[in-house]
């Protein structure tokens, strides 16, 4: 029997739904709508259809959008500056600074300068640490937007082993955080470990974030396994493939996530959701 389909297109188009309705009521009571500032260093291709798509999300759900474009040599401290400008908009509630940024420009620098109140990716050390510390203010929006799927699922996550591929900042460490809150047992895997097939085969939760078209086997996985795949690769033939052997796995597993159409309409979804949230903080504040 085939996997069941986690469709994220969908679950994400929910979200967005009650994110639209929630702005709906905070205009109508007279305040102001959330707004989100991206930040597009350079012309990177795949960049730009992130951007323009988390720009249509935006609009969809009556967010203010605003897009700041600058130049592929555009200096660190410039931007650095342009960051301090947003922090003290009070329209401004969530700042995105599109990744990966020119060589000329250190990332964890950028990173640590927006406040962590409208650090709306939750890559920020202080709202990591809230997350290792079981405290979670802005969580980083791919993690949380496969906790969403995950509950969509209805399996009891508590107890189960679960098994990430994959060690970055931006997916596998805090995709562990979320994971070992929910009461699992984590198993983090990198290029260095060791029988990794053997770990991959007693996960009951598999996340793939390993940017390997194809790697993990339909043999590799456990029957009835929750598989979550994150990669997102361009074969020769310009079609899009996931770090998953889709058509394999989806036979032994109980759920699956497609790409296209899975944790990247959701990683958008949380990052309007987390806008939100930052927008509420800053109400209160």
């Amino acid at each position: 029997m085939s996997a069941n389909l986690l469709d994220g297109k969908a679950i994400a188009a929910d979200l967005r739904n009650s994110i639209k309705t929630e702005v709906e009521a905070i205009t109508t009571s007279g305040q102001r709508p959330p707004g989100l500032a991206v930040i597009l260093v350079g012309d990177n291709p795949a960049s730009q259809v992130y951007v323009r798509n988390k720009q249509k999300a935006c609009e969809e759900v009556g967010f203010l959008s605003e897009l700041i474009r600058l130049d592929p040599d555009t200096s660190q401290e410039h931007l650095l500056s342009l960051i301090d400008d947003l922090n003290h908009r009070e329209e401004i509630d969530g700042i995105l600074v599109q990744l990966p940024l020119p060589e000329q420009i250190d990332e964890e620098t950028v990173i640590e300068r927006i406040l962590p109140t409208k650090d709306v990716d939750g890559f920020h050390p202080y709202n990591m640490g809230r997350l290792v510390l079981r405290m979670p203010l802005l969580r980083p929006c791919t993690p949380k937007g496969i906790m969403t799927l995950l509950e969509r699922t209805g399996v009891e996550l508590a107890g189960k082993d679960a098994v990430i591929i994959g060690q970055s900042n931006i997916v596998g460490r805090p995709m562990a955080l979320e994971l070992l809150m929910a009461r699992c047992t984590i198993t983090v895997c990198h290029s260095k470990t060791k029988d990794l097939e053997d770990k991959i085969r007693g996960a009951d939760i598999l996340v793939a974030a390993v940017g390997r078209p194809n790697f993990v086997q339909g043999s590799w996985v456990k029957p009835g396994a929750v598989v979550i795949d994150v990669g997102i690769n361009r074969l020769d033939n310009g079609k899009l493939c996931g770090d998953v052997d889709f058509e394999a796995v989806r036979e032994v597993a109980d759920w699956i996530t497609p790409v296209p159409g899975g944790v990247g309409p959701m990683t958008i979804a949380t990052l309007l959701e987390n806008t939100l949230q930052a927008a509420k903080l800053h109400q209160v504040s």
